[in-house]
């Protein structure tokens, strides 16, 4: 049996291909998290009214790995810190954000947020919300890396290469 969680780390190409990388994880889908509008287009989420962040759907082994070891690689591709923003995207949608289906995940999530907290002297801006909505991005949002290799990533391609080699902890 698989498990889920949403993550919302900036532009979505680049976080899905991060997660891609990570044995363990079985599937991931872009798209569009925690707005208001239903079935939003990518051009109604960058008009920054539908509330929506390019999130991705991360579909996990937990025989394989553990939630708190994708928490772990979530915060290393990620800023916490920063509030609508990753990189240089800069919009609501780019916001950073768990999301979970399942309440059992809820208290890892938040000893993994506490945790990270002590590293940083600024606030975390991270949401931390159960997940209301998720609209699929378009076609050519899903897997675009790899149909577009040298496509626009806001990631340090080296982060890609560290999902690759990470040994998951399991459950």
């Amino acid at each position: 049996m698989t498990h889920e969680i949403y993550l919302a780390g900036g532009c979505f190409w680049g976080t899905e291909h991060f997660f891609k990388m990570i044995d363990g994880v079985v599937d991931t889908q872009v798209g569009y998290a925690n707005g208001t509008v239903e079935n939003p287009s990518y051009e109604q989420v960058c008009t920054h009214k539908t509330g929506h962040a390019e999130t991705v759907k991360v579909v996990y082994d937990p025989e394989r790995i553990g939630l708190e070891f994708l928490l772990d690689m979530f915060f290393t591709a990620i800023d916490p810190t920063v509030e609508d923003q990753q990189g240089p995207d800069v919009g609501p949608q780019y916001r950073t954000g768990i999301y979970y289906t399942d309440a059992a995940d809820l208290p890892i999530i938040e000893r993994r947020v506490a945790a990270e907290a002590k590293r940083y002297e600024a606030d975390i801006v991270t949401e931390v919300l159960p997940l209301a909505c998720f609209y699929p991005a378009e076609d050519y949002h899903q897997d675009y890396l790899d149909k577009n290799p040298d496509g626009y990533c806001h990631l340090p391609l080296g982060l890609f290469e560290l999902a690759r080699k990470a040994k998951p902890s399991k459950p």
